[in-house]
């Protein structure tokens, strides 16, 4: 077996079993002057996207270099395409993560979402895919996260959300990439209860038309039924499923994260809730490992 061999047979045994959690450290173009306003640095403090991506992966540098960030308590982490292509210390960021760190690195691969319709937006065109496993491929990159939004219990369109995930996650398959399908409920909604329970029925179809040997991820908003996607979970298809905050607190995630049997959490922005800037190190450290501490404690006790 050869080292490359050894080290993803490894990565598959911590994404599939280990206890923890994924951070979701994936913020794209449109997202990131939030996550930096949310981090203390406003918008006047840079003048262009080179400089706005670079104050991001300082960040998200931050994150990944302080005591608290390793696989004990982070089994895995997603990571936007700059962010991949840059270093952290001098090493490739996946490579950091993985050799310094002991996280699984995943990339976000998808370009946003397209114009609502029957209630759901699913992913824009991505011409460019293949290129792009193939470099994650190339890089130590283990997994992708993709992302569709359901904002109604609209069965046509949540059909149309996961038929689409599955095609784009075969084609990952076929990079030898694991695939975390994340079609997003999104938690405001009149009918999500609805909403879950159409997803749940389209999932489970696609999944068992799956080839028995493949197996795939997902990251689903926290269901109104506690439970809901055990089915899920225990599913031989499916390696693991991981929840996304969604917007909500930290504290009411974890809450709903706990009432669920085998899911673990792939948190965004409950994940920074609390760290800034303007943070000593030695207060940055302790507010994200207070924020790790919680978030795998939730992830264990479902």
């Amino acid at each position: 077996m050869t080292v490359v061999e050894m080290a993803n047979e490894t990565m598959t045994k911590q994404a599939a079993e280990k206890a923890g959690f994924i951070a979701a450290l994936d913020q794209s173009g449109g997202s990131t002057p939030k996550a930096l306003r949310l981090y203390g640095i406003e918008e006047d403090a840079y003048s262009n996207d080179e400089e706005m991506f670079g104050l991001i992966h300082d960040m998200r540098a931050r994150i990944i270099k302080s005591p608290a960030f390793n696989g004990d308590k982070v089994m895995g982490a997603i990571l936007f395409e700059r962010t991949m292509d840059g270093e952290i210390d001098g090493v490739p960021t996946a490579e950091y993560l993985w050799k310094e760190r002991s996280v699984v690195p995943f990339l976000k691969v998808d370009k946003g979402l397209a114009e609502e319709e029957n209630g759901v937006q699913v992913m824009k065109p991505m011409p460019d895919l293949d290129a792009l496993l193939e470099r994650a491929v190339a890089k130590g990159i283990f997994g992708t996260k993709m992302r569709s939004v359901i904002n109604a219990a609209n069965r046509e369109g949540i059909a149309a959300v996961v038929a689409q995930q599955f095609d784009v996650g075969r084609q990952i398959l076929g990079h030898g990439l694991v695939p975390i399908i994340e079609p997003e409920v999104t938690i405001s909604i009149a009918d999500k209860a609805a909403a879950e329970d159409i997803l749940l029925a389209e999932i489970l179809k696609q999944l068992d038309a799956l080839g028995a040997d493949k197996q795939i991820m997902l990251k689903l908003t926290l269901p109104e039924t506690a439970n809901l996607y055990k089915p899920l979970v225990d599913h031989p298809r499916v390696m693991r499923v991981v929840a996304l905050s969604g917007g909500y607190s930290r504290d009411e995630a974890c809450r709903r994260l706990a009432e669920n049997t085998g899911m673990i959490a792939s948190f965004s922005r409950a994940l920074t809730e609390g760290l800034s800037a303007q943070q000593s190190d030695a207060e940055f450290d302790a507010a994200l490992a207070a924020s790790i501490d919680s978030i795998c404690a939730a992830s264990m006790a479902g």
